[in-house]
């Protein structure tokens, strides 16, 4: 029999986390994200972010450090991370964390979604 990933795909956290702040379900969420196994944020720096939602995305790794199996997509390499968090310092801790225990996987080449677009020249 085939076990299934379950996991939380976090497309849009840090919108999220703030709307269920503001709602006073934060803690609810923080509990929902906690308990995925493995989680995954995906797209991270697509948005931008602003300084809460940056404060708030810190704390999920924070939390999820040495805890849970988090898995991140990106086209930014780290050096441009700080622009997603708004703080040089916020993004090394963040990065220090995933790194430490962590694996990179780099695809190069060209793009899956672009090699099978349907709108191409011709």
């Amino acid at each position: 029999m085939r076990e299934e990933a379950r996991g939380a795909l976090l497309h849009g956290v840090p919108a999220r986390v703030i709307k269920m702040r503001d709602d006073g379900r934060l803690d609810r969420e923080a509990a929902l994200i906690g308990k995925a196994r493995p989680l995954v944020i995906d797209e991270l720096g697509f948005l931008p972010l602003d300084a809460d939602g940056a404060r708030l995305l810190f704390q999920v790794f924070a939390d999820a450090y040495e805890r849970q199996s988090v898995v991140i997509t990106t086209n930014l390499e780290f050096s441009r991370w700080g622009s997603v968090f708004g703080d040089d310092q916020m993004a090394a801790a963040v990065i220090d964390r995933i790194v430490h225990h962590g694996r990179l996987v780099q695809f190069r080449g060209e793009s899956h979604r672009v090699r099978h677009a349907l709108m191409q020249e011709g």
